[in-house]
């Protein structure tokens, strides 16, 4: 890392420009902007998992981090370009005293030209992702629910706030269960009459599955809860007997079927780095997530 203290957009602008060329690593290699805007808590985990995501989708990362208080307006930075972590290039902002309310001032400058613009809140966020000084150049918009203190409530916002580009992670989290329900009834499909999704209080991938499978499926699904972690089970009933996808814990899950022999399935549990990546994959809105989100019911 290059520290810089009491620095200018211009000055970190250059030295990323000064440390690429002494790295002989062309900014031409680089898919997309990331712009992370979070608080000290979550930064960290925020931006290391974006460097590992950058090893999929080389990028420049810009992390702002918000300090304000009575000190005078100072810009803090700390660069990094290419090396053991990967592809990307790394540039952690701290915004301090009055600065911290002109985050999109200092972040704008140093984004790369003709190159997508991602925006990413580890948590929280604002109630209109693509109404933010920052949402507004990016073509996809990143919350995260889990983080926050009532999931259910922040949901609730994100429906209120919907923009298509708008994606949240407990969305994402939930592509493995997807998956597992719709191979599970591609090979074995009764009429089914209801449904269950049981997980530990308060999840928020608990509550968009059960809206998307409600939607899907067409069938009355409710909430159950659990000690977790996370989603434990998926049962779908019929007259012919329940389809039930369950994990308890660990990274694999038991599959019952009617009539058929019990089944282990895959169903890993993703970190950051992991759910960064699917969603930097496509930069195209996800109609499916904002179909979801519109007819999302809080319990």
């Amino acid at each position: 890392m290059i520290r810089l203290d009491d620095t200018s957009g211009g000055e970190v602008a250059a030295a990323i420009a000064q440390e690429r060329h002494r790295n002989g690593s062309p900014a031409t290699g680089m898919v997309l902007n990331l712009l992370i805007l979070s608080d000290e808590e979550f930064q960290a985990d925020a931006t290391s998992g974006a460097v590992t995501a950058a090893r999929q989708h080389p990028m420049r990362i810009v992390t702002l981090i918000p300090r304000p208080g009575r000190q005078e307006a100072r810009l803090d930075a700390e660069i990094a370009v290419g090396g053991d972590d990967g592809p990307g290039e790394v540039a952690v902002l701290r915004l301090r005293g009055a600065l911290a309310d002109h985050a999109n001032s200092v972040a704008i400058p140093l984004l790369l030209s003709d190159t997508p613009v991602v925006a990413y809140w580890p948590e929280g966020g604002p109630d209109v992702p693509a109404d933010d000084p920052i949402g507004r150049h990016a073509q996809r918009r990143i919350t995260d629910a889990a983080t926050c203190e009532d999931p259910y409530r922040e949901l609730q916002r994100r429906k209120a706030g919907y923009r298509p580009g708008d994606t949240d992670l407990s969305w994402t989290r939930l592509t493995p269960w997807r998956s597992a329900l719709a191979s599970a009834l591609d090979q074995f499909s009764p009429t089914l009459t209801e449904g269950v999704v049981v997980a530990e209080e308060q999840n928020a991938s608990a509550l968009l599955l059960r809206s998307w499978l409600a939607q899907c499926l067409r069938i009355p699904v409710r909430l159950e809860t659990s000690t977790g972690p996370g989603i434990t089970e998926v049962r779908l009933s019929s007259g012919e007997g329940d389809i039930v996808v369950e994990r308890p814990q660990g990274d694999t899950a038991t599959l019952r079927r009617p009539g058929v022999a019990d089944a282990r399935i895959a169903l890993a549990r993703r970190g950051l780095a992991g759910l960064l990546s699917e969603e930097l994959r496509r930069l195209d809105p996800d109609d499916v997530y904002g179909s979801v989100l519109t007819h999302l019911e809080l319990p």
